[in-house]
């Protein structure tokens, strides 16, 4: 028996308890910082397993480290398992449904991440237990990918400075592996605060906190002509100050999200969108202040170790989809605009796109494409800055699904999902052993690693003062 079989009959083998973790995990969406109940129940299945878990590691109350093995080499796999708010949805639907009218829900699929990574960290331990295979396995429950950047927290902790390879994935409507680079990002909330009054009988007398805010978008806009054509700038008003009219509102709340290439780049467009909210403050007579939210580090690619996972993707190959599968797919897939599944094709070479043009399934693995830049973000950069880190993507979805939609949420507990998170699980794992086994593939990796750095070291860029995700407060006057 080879390896592939060997960790597919692994994780066969405990099919079910995988499944039924991921759906409970789908049946209790919990967004950043808040994933209690997520994390018992993975910190759980983890203790069953034999792992030794650390909680609340970081200054994290909902992250952990499940740990088996000792010594070197130290395999790090990626668990996420954070929902989005205002995505809830019934499963198996192809009609949008809320479950909760404004409830949350797993709209990028992290309760397959997780459930995924953990049965890849389990089939490790398994064939370590089996074989003889020295080493540690390690899984990281990782909260508020979405927002908050649970892993930045993590990375600055050290919590990742003696690992030798970091493996993930993502749920996806195609296969392949993840070998790009993504933008950095910093979030942060800007806070306003003037003075009510009556709007007809004292305008004069009031300081309206909803100006300060209206001329900073504005001053934002602007601002757009004059940044590089890569950054991204997007804006929510998240409190307008009340909903009377005739009162001049007295304070008012919008979150930036700001998105560059490099860190430092991001750095100077905060500081230049902070300078915007300055004058907004000026003009209006107000206060402002700035609480920070979240940060995530640009991803850091690396050509070996995803040459080496691909070689696993194509041994593990795709699963059997049924008619079950594929008409629920065909149900979603006419949910999408043609947009949509274009934009979903338009990324994979030719050949692989004119193959799955007429399918609503992506039954097959396309080959593995050049180094390729992402307009998103995610906290898995900053751990690429201290350990070479891949990820795979596994087909979780009908082709041309966006994600943070609530079509993936009725997909997220539904076989196509699981199917894909098996098969991650897999590739993971096989990814994992073949690497503690050979010494050249962690060395080719650190070595491009480094070479990709330039001798540059990881700086996070959570604001020193903030030792935990909270508010962290300056004052402009």
């Amino acid at each position: 028996m080879n390896l592939h079989e060997h960790i597919s009959k692994l994780i066969e083998k405990k099919r079910d308890k995988m499944i039924e973790l991921s759906d409970q995990i789908w049946s209790c969406p919990e967004i950043y910082f808040e994933e209690h109940q997520s994390s018992k129940y993975i910190c759980q299945a983890l203790e069953e397993e034999g792992f030794q878990v650390e909680r609340e590691v970081a200054g994290l109350q909902t992250g952990f480290i499940g740990s088996y093995g000792t010594g070197k080499p130290i395999i790090a796999i990626l668990g996420e398992f954070d929902a989005l708010s205002g995505l809830s949805q019934q499963k198996g639907l192809a009609e949008h449904a809320p479950l909760v009218s404004g409830g949350h829900g797993h709209g990028c699929g992290h309760n397959l991440l997780g459930t995924g990574s953990f049965a890849a960290a389990v089939a490790v331990k398994e064939y370590m237990e089996q074989t003889g295979l020295k080493g540690t396995v390690r899984y990281y429950g990782c909260p508020a990918e979405e927002a908050g950047s649970g892993k930045a927290f993590m990375a600055r902790a050290g919590l990742f400075d003696d690992v030798d390879l970091a493996l993930s994935w993502h749920p996806s409507s195609v296969a392949g592996i993840w070998n790009v680079s993504t933008l950095a990002n910093y979030s942060a909330t800007f806070k306003f605060n003037g003075k009510s009054a009556h709007a007809a009988a004292a305008p004069h007398l009031g300081r309206s906190a909803l100006d300060a805010v209206e001329l900073m978008n504005i001053g934002v806009n602007y601002l757009r002509e004059h940044m590089i054509p890569e950054a991204r700038v997007h804006y929510a008003i998240t409190d307008t100050g009340g909903t009377s009219p005739n009162v001049v509102q007295p304070h008012a709340e919008v979150v930036y999200f700001i998105r560059a290439p490099k860190k430092q780049q991001v750095i100077d467009l905060y500081e230049r969108v902070c300078n915007i909210a300055k004058g907004a403050a000026l003009m209006t007579g107000t206060t402002m202040e700035v609480e920070f939210e979240g940060t995530a580090s640009d991803l850091i690619p690396n050509t070996a170790l995803a040459e080496i996972m691909y070689k696993n993707l194509m041994a593990v190959g795709v699963p059997s989809y049924d008619e079950f599968d594929r008409k629920f797919a065909k149900e979603i897939h006419a949910t999408l605009s043609p947009e949509d599944i274009r934009a979903d094709l338009a990324g994979l070479d030719k050949e692989t796109a004119k193959k799955l043009k007429d399918k609503e399934i992506a039954d097959l693995i396309p080959p593995l494409g050049d180094e390729a830049a992402l307009s998103g973000s995610t906290d898995v950069g900053d751990v690429s800055w201290v350990v070479p880190t891949m990820q795979c993507l596994t087909t979780c979805f009908a082709i041309g699904t966006p994600l943070h939609t609530w079509q993936v949420v009725s997909q997220g507990a539904m076989p196509i999902g699981h199917k894909g998170m098996l098969q991650a699980g897999k590739v993971i794992a096989c990814t994992a052993i073949e690497a503690m086994q050979n010494q050249d593939i962690i060395d080719q990796a650190k070595a491009e690693w480094k070479e990709r750095l330039e001798g540059e070291p990881y700086v996070s860029l959570i604001p020193e003062d903030v030792v935990r995700p909270q508010k962290a407060v300056c004052v402009q006057k």
